[in-house]
């Protein structure tokens, strides 16, 4: 029996996943938009989230989430960090037992400060609970271009099997058992790339873009190894693979909130024209606590969240970080 995907999610990366995953099995995406589920059945597009891209022919949409998810063997939840937890509670009441569930979100809870596979975990117990993460950006990879990502679930069998449903000849999936780096890998980078693109918008120079990146990756390990992330997974593909694409594309959704930033634009002025969510917006304060919580400075997210939620300006954030004084490498700041 042919294993049979529901993707719930119709943004960007959301209906790429879910293109990709129809070229090896039945899939069906669900949608809030009406409109846009009719798009996808009739057109086999998505012009709103992925202009000029086609979408395999086979891929199903529904805004029924009953009707994605009740024969689903697996589920893929590409919805928004802050949208996971009444999504999965509605899939629970459809889900058949023991079906795995991955999440392609880059976020983390408010308030709980929860990791995405945790919600799930938490609102579907039983279900096996995993993350596809890497430098995935969604109109490259529909376009053709070759990309990779990893595929991370603590049970090595379930992982292996699910792997092959996502991989295509141009995109490489990798597995991994780390759930916990790959995606605090995924969640801390966006808070980072903010602070890249203001650093852009302002001007400041490719020098100081590699800096930045370079210390970010320190904060992202310190970190995510102090929450139970294996070292060497922030220097794979979930780490700094995607480290470097959020904070270099022009793609990228929170390196352009932080190019604005650095421009001179107001926060609420440039989330108001997004179509799509930026989480690094959205996690910098949480990011911020779970660095107090693990006792880990966070210099770069402390100045991001100071210019996203505290009203202080690109230049006070990059005077905060120079007036730091600099130590070994390994250490922070």
């Amino acid at each position: 029996m042919r294993i049979r995907a529901a993707i719930l999610g119709g943004g960007s990366w959301g209906s790429t996943v879910a293109s990709l995953v129809a070229r090896n099995v039945p899939a069906t995406i669900w949608a809030r938009s009406a409109e846009t589920v009719d798009e996808i059945n009739a057109k086999h597009t998505n012009e709103r989230y992925l202009p000029g891209a086609r979408l395999t022919p086979a891929l199903r949409a529904t805004t029924s989430i009953e009707e994605a998810v009740r024969g689903a063997d697996v589920v893929v939840m590409g919805v928004p960090s802050q949208a996971m937890r009444d999504t999965a509670r509605e899939v629970g009441k459809h889900i058949r037992a023991w079906v795995p569930v991955i999440s392609l979100s880059k976020g983390l809870e408010l308030g709980t400060r929860l990791r995405m596979t945790q919600v799930i975990e938490q609102e579907l117990p039983g279900h096996p609970a995993g993350v596809l993460s890497g430098p995935n950006l969604a109109r490259e990879v529909m376009s053709g271009f070759a990309a990779a990502s990893v595929i991370a679930m603590e049970d090595e069998v379930i992982v292996q099997e699910l792997q092959a449903i996502f991989k295509t000849g141009m995109f490489r999936v990798y597995t991994n058992t780390d759930v916990v780096g790959c995606e605090l890998g995924g969640a801390l980078k966006n808070v980072m790339a903010i602070a890249t693109g203001m650093g852009d918008g302002a001007g400041a120079g490719e020098n100081t873009r590699s800096a930045v990146i370079s210390r970010a990756l320190n904060e992202i390990t310190r970190l995510g190894v102090r929450m139970g992330g294996r070292p060497e997974t922030f220097a794979g593909l979930a780490g700094i693979g995607d480290l470097i694409a959020t904070c270099t594309s022009p793609q990228s959704r929170n390196r352009t909130v932080g190019f604005e930033l650095g421009k001179g634009r107001q926060i609420a002025d440039i989330l108001a024209g997004m179509r799509q969510v930026a989480e690094g917006v959205k996690s910098a304060k949480t990011v911020l606590q779970l660095g107090e919580e693990y006792e880990c400075e966070m210099p770069i997210a402390t100045e991001v969240n100071g210019v996203v939620n505290d009203g202080r300006t690109v230049q006070d954030a990059f005077r905060g970080l120079l007036k730091r004084a600099a130590g070994a490498e390994a250490d922070p700041g």
